[in-house]
């Protein structure tokens, strides 16, 4: 038996890594270990160039409630040519200047519409994160900047032998359709297991200044997790 920190990500719109080109932004169906772990940091209130040593020695695991609905936005980006965007003026000037020069491109944006999913976290201060939870000193978001959390977090610590167990103490916000709390899919670091169980993503930092990921594996497990309780 040991301590889980538990709690929810839900909103209306989620964004939760994959590659990140100029053309295209794509999203997983569930926020990988770096989303985890910023949340966690946007929480405590350390900045990108802050110490994540005691965030990055914790074990989290993801269980998939819904991984939402495909959705794809589109941006029209202009861009400056380099010989006018170097000048020490203002980008409106720049623009100006540069004239038929411009040139415009349509980015796209995926997103994945009202997603939930469950979080466990084991390691040491879980304590201390689940009041940054419950008191964020940064706003949180699933993602981007434009995907705000849809509900509170609803943090807790609970003793239970593991994820899934501790998974099954879940708070789910109280819009949430009883027939479907039910999770069927549990992704967690690996720990040495079945390596025919495990994956592999590049979703455990390295630089964070520069967005630099390494390659982890990843035991991804079919479960029925049917969380106690939802929020009154």
């Amino acid at each position: 038996m040991r301590e889980h920190l538990i709690f929810t990500l839900t909103a209306a719109m989620g964004a939760m890594g994959e590659l990140a080109g100029h053309e295209r932004r794509g999203t997983w169906t569930w926020p990988g270990r770096s989303a985890i772990l910023g949340l966690l940091a946007a929480a405590r209130g350390i900045r990108r160039d802050g110490d994540f040593s005691a965030l990055d020695r914790l074990s989290i695991s993801v269980a998939v409630f819904d991984a939402g609905t495909p959705l794809r936005d589109y941006h029209t980006v202009q861009t400056i040519p380099t010989t006018k965007a170097r000048r020490p003026q203002s980008r409106p000037l720049a623009l100006k200047e540069a004239g038929d020069e411009i040139n415009t491109t349509i980015t796209l944006r995926d997103y994945r519409s009202c997603p939930l999913f469950g979080v466990t976290v084991t390691g040491d201060g879980l304590t201390d994160l689940r009041a940054a939870l419950e008191h964020p000193a940064f706003v949180l978001y699933l993602g981007r900047k434009n995907c705000p959390l849809g509900a509170p977090l609803a943090p807790r610590i609970v003793t239970a032998p593991d994820a899934e167990s501790a998974l099954k103490h879940l708070r789910l916000p109280p819009w949430w359709p009883i027939d479907k709390a039910v999770a069927k899919v549990l992704i967690g670091d690996f720990d040495g297991q079945d390596m025919a169980m495990t994956e592999t993503r590049h979703d455990s930092p390295l630089d964070r200044r520069l967005w630099h990921f390494s390659e982890r594996r990843f035991l991804r497990q079919n479960v029925c997790i049917a969380p106690l309780e939802q929020e009154s």
